[in-house]
C-alpha cells in the first residue's frame, strides 16, 4: 500500500515554515572515527487550494420582477465548492532503512555535511540546507476573499410602517420604494441638483458612500447575496508504487474532508513508474562493481505524477523519486586524498549525486 502521511493537515493559505537545520560531522576519537548517515526517501509536499463560493436567496426574491423589474436573482441558498490550485514539491523524508557508515581514520580531515535528521547533503563541502515540510495545524481556516454582505442588512433602514406591515408583498414594496428614493438622492447628489448639495469634498464623499450602502442592502434583499472564501490544505504524500488511490475528497458540504470520508467526490492520485534507477557501466556495458567501503548514494527512478478527478485534472508531471531507483557509491579514496581531497554534493530530494570536484576550502573547526 502506498503511504499518506498526515492527510488532510489544513492550514492557513500562507504560513512561515521553520527555518531546516544542517550540521557538519568529524571523523573524532569518540565515534570511532565513523561518520553515520542516512539517505531520503522522496516524498511529496501537496498544497490544494479550495473556494467555497456561497449564495444566500433574498427574502423578497419573487417580488424582484414585480418591483425592481430583473428575474436575475439568487432563488435559492446554496454552497459550492471548487478547487482553485494544487502544487506538489518534491522533498526528501529521512529513509531509517537506509542508514550507512563512512568508516575514516585517525588525522582523516574528511568530513560530511547532514541535515537535522542525519540525511547525507555534502562531502568535504557545505551542506546547504533542505526545503522543510510545511508545519502541521491544529484548525481548519480559510480566508474571505469577497463578499456582498448579509440578505438581511436591509432591516436597518426600514420604518415602523415596514415593520408594523402583515403582507409580505406590501414589505417588498415599500422596500423597493425605498431603494427608488435612494438611487434618486444618488443621483441628485452626483449631479449637483440636491436640495442640499454639500461643499466639501470629503462630505460629499461620505454621503455617496453611505447612499451606495444603502442601496446595495436594500438590493440585495430581492437579488440574494455571495460570499467566496478560500482554503488551504497541507497533504504529505510518499509514493512507493505504481497505481492509483484516493488522495482526499470535495465534500459539498465541509470542502476538503479525508479520503475515507465519503461525504464528498474523490480527487485521485496516481504514479506511473515511467523509468527505473539503473546502476552505471564500465566501458564494456557490465554494471559497475560496488566499491568497497563506498560512499553511498542513490540513483534515482523516474515517475509520473497525476492528481485529478473524474471531470479533469489538476496536475501531472514527471518527476525523480530515490524509491524508484538504485543505490551506488564512491570510493572513499576520492575523499581522504591529503593533496587533493574531492567534494561531492548530494540532492536532499533523491540523494542522488549533484556535483562532485576537487579544492573546496575546509570549514573553521570550532
Amino acid at each position: 500500500m502506498k503511504k499518506i502521511i498526515a492527510l488532510l493537515l489544513i492550514c492557513l493559505a500562507s504560513q512561515t515554515l521553520p527555518a531546516q537545520q544542517t550540521k557538519i560531522l568529524t571523523a573524532e576519537k569518540h565515534n570511532e572515527y565513523g561518520l553515520v548517515y542516512t539517505l531520503p526517501t522522496t516524498a511529496l509536499q501537496i498544497s490544494v487550494t479550495a473556494r467555497r463560493e456561497t449564495r444566500k436567496a433574498g427574502p423578497y426574491r419573487q417580488y424582484a420582477k414585480k418591483y425592481l423589474g430583473t428575474s436575475d436573482v439568487i432563488m435559492e441558498d446554496a454552497v459550492k465548492w471548487t478547487i482553485t490550485d494544487v502544487k506538489v514539491t518534491p522533498v526528501g523524508v529521512k529513509d531509517d532503512d537506509t542508514q550507512y557508515l563512512m568508516q575514516l581514520k585517525a588525522g582523516a580531515l574528511t568530513y560530511i555535511g547532514v541535515d537535522a535528521n542525519g540525511m547525507l547533503l555534502s562531502i568535504n563541502a557545505e551542506p546547504e540546507a533542505p526545503q522543510p515540510l510545511a508545519p502541521a495545524s491544529g484548525s481548519a481556516k480559510g480566508k474571505a476573499v469577497s463578499s456582498q454582505g448579509g440578505v438581511n442588512d436591509y432591516l436597518q433602514y426600514v420604518d415602523l410602517d415596514f415593520v408594523s406591515a402583515q403582507n409580505s408583498m406590501r414589505q417588498a414594496e415599500m422596500i423597493a420604494n425605498e431603494l427608488m428614493d435612494v438611487r434618486d438622492s444618488y443621483l441628485s447628489l452626483t449631479r449637483g441638483t440636491a436640495d442640499n448639495v454639500p461643499t466639501d469634498g470629503r462630505q460629499l464623499e461620505l454621503m455617496l458612500n453611505s447612499l451606495k450602502e444603502q442601496e446595495s442592502a436594500l438590493a440585495r434583499a430581492f437579488a440574494g447575496s455571495v460570499s467566496v472564501d478560500e482554503f488551504s490544505s497541507q497533504f504529505t504524500y510518499i509514493p512507493d508504487e505504481e497505481g492509483e488511490e484516493i488522495l482526499f475528497r470535495l465534500s459539498d458540504f465541509s470542502g476538503i474532508v479525508p479520503a475515507d470520508d465519503f461525504s464528498g467526490s474523490p480527487v485521485y492520485i496516481k504514479t506511473e513508474v515511467l523509468m527505473e534507477g539503473t546502476l552505471p557501466v564500465d566501458a564494456t556495458g557490465e554494471a559497475k562493481k560496488f566499491p568497497k567501503d563506498g560512499i553511498v548514494y542513490a540513483i534515482p527512478g523516474t515517475a509520473k505524477i497525476s492528481i485529478y478527478t473524474d471531470e479533469g485534472g489538476y496536475f501531472d508531471q514527471e518527476m525523480d523519486f530515490s524509491q524508484f531507483g538504485t543505490h551506488f557509491a564512491l570510493a572513499p579514496a576520492l575523499f581522504t586524498d591529503k593533496k587533493a581531497p574531492s567534494y561531492a554534493r548530494f540532492s536532499p530530494v533523491t540523494g542522488a549525486l549533484i556535483e562532485i570536484g576537487v579544492e573546496k576550502p575546509q570549514p573553521a573547526k570550532e
